[in-house]
């Protein structure tokens, strides 16, 4: 190896440090009203469709950003977009504590919504410092800045304890501000763009990145990510809420226990990308779907008492998930999302490498608007039915559609490049096909 390969191959892993850190603190930050919003709930009595409605106002805003902010950065460049975003977003949380009636509540988290939109920004930037054999495990690395999530959980309920939730608010400004000076001044251009600059070319035009689009195949991908992401982000902020309602914890303990199904969530997002390179973003899906089945269909069940008319009089007893269960279950479950999450983001540079600002900027959009509107459908079903289980309930029905959409897809795909295959066979029954692509 020569000393350019070990430049170059140091200044990529710089690049994803620098990425990975200042995800996670966006993430972080992306994700501060499932703390300080149990505080805000406190004190403006919100029923819990507004709460869901405040909680899931962030992700609006960092979900419908991500498609234009992953356009710029293909344009403009990751290290600038990236800079600047968090300079803005950080000004968004310190106007948050200003904030003194729902209104303005609404307002405020809008604009600290712009934290979600990291994400595409590092996608498109990291990808570009890899070659196709390593984007999946070093996307997945990046992917791991959803930690931030776990990191909010443990972290600010004590710092609102401490300081208060205005207090909270500003010292994730003040964090915000810093890394993003450190992103700026240590962070270098992404080849791609630097070269494009040193030739002087124009950037993209837009006609020409939106063009993938129009493929069924990329609503697909994002349809999987509505579940894999935006359920991630639904349950980290709706999880914090049910431990306090359901089982009657303090928030700090709350926020402890919702951290064990983010951290999972989280850190394994990397291993989910090697899993993809190694056996393929297909088998990874299916894994993340099947055992989310599983685990959701346990922790959707209600606590039930019975009365059974027997022989010899009447039989009563309860059923329902005890708490260290359902804890267990919460980390299963984010665990194999992680992986799912990974899956769907080795797809796309893999068949759209010139397009992964807007493709993943689309699928992003997707997943993150599932984050939005998902809690506040938990929101609504809590107060529709009044039954604690009933977001679970909703979680399994979008699973189970995912599931038969995907395998009914990869059949047809597979019948369509394989037609001597009969219907009831897979591609491993035929040892002399060719093996197609690992993201389908």
């Amino acid at each position: 190896m020569d000393t350019s390969g070990k430049i170059a191959r140091s200044e990529s892993w710089r690049a994803l440090g620098l990425s990975t850190f200042a995800f996670t603190v966006c993430f972080a930050v992306w994700t501060i009203f499932s703390i300080i919003g149990v505080r805000i709930k406190q004190e403006l009595g919100l029923n819990d469709t507004e709460f869901g409605l405040l909680v899931a106002t962030p992700v609006l805003t960092g979900s419908i950003s991500r498609i234009f902010l992953g356009i710029w950065t293909e344009q403009f460049g990751g290290r600038l977009v990236f800079t600047l975003q968090m300079l803005i977003t950080a000004a968004a949380v310190w106007v948050l504590t200003w904030a003194d009636s729902y209104p303005m509540f609404l307002l405020a988290a809008l604009g600290v919504g712009l934290a979600g939109g990291s994400f595409i920004v590092g996608i498109a930037y990291v990808s570009r410092w890899f070659d196709k054999d390593h984007q999946g495990t070093a996307l997945g690395i990046f992917g791991a800045g959803n930690v931030g999530a776990a990191v909010t959980n443990f972290v600010a309920p004590f710092l609102v304890v401490s300081f208060g939730w205005k207090g909270t608010a500003q010292i994730y400004a003040l964090v915000l501000v810093a890394t993003a000076l450190l992103f700026w001044f240590l962070a270098k251009d992404d080849p791609e763009h630097a070269r494009r600059r040193a030739e002087g070319k124009p950037p993209v035009p837009l006609s020409e990145q939106l063009a993938p689009l129009r493929k069924l195949q990329v609503w697909r991908f994002a349809t999987y990510y509505f579940f894999v992401f935006g359920g991630f982000v639904a349950l980290a902020s709706f999880l914090p809420r049910y431990y306090v309602g359901a089982y009657a914890l303090p928030l700090t303990t709350a926020g402890v226990l919702a951290g064990l199904y983010s951290l999972p969530g989280s850190v394994f997002r990397a291993l989910g990308g090697w899993m993809s390179d190694r056996w393929g973003a297909r088998f990874v899906m299916y894994l993340t779907f099947i055992v989310s089945l599983a685990v959701l269909f346990i922790m959707s069940y209600p606590r039930t008492h019975y009365l059974i008319y027997g022989i010899r009089g009447t039989i009563e007893f309860e059923f329902g998930v005890p708490l260290w269960l359902f804890v267990t279950l919460s980390v299963v479950l984010g665990f194999v999302m992680s992986l799912g999450k990974a899956a769907v983001y080795k797809h796309i540079p893999v068949y759209y490498p010139h397009h992964v600002g807007a493709v993943g900027g689309l699928v992003g959009m997707i997943g993150g608007l599932g984050g939005f509107f998902l809690p506040i459908a938990f929101g609504a079903l809590l107060d529709l039915t009044g039954i604690w289980t009933t977001p679970f309930m909703l979680l399994f029905g979008i699973v189970g559609v995912s599931l038969i959409w995907m395998h009914v897809a990869i059949r047809r795909m597979e019948r369509a490049k394989y037609p001597e295959l009969r219907e009831e066979k897979y591609l491993s029954d035929v040892p002399t096909a060719p093996v197609p692509p690992s993201g389908s």
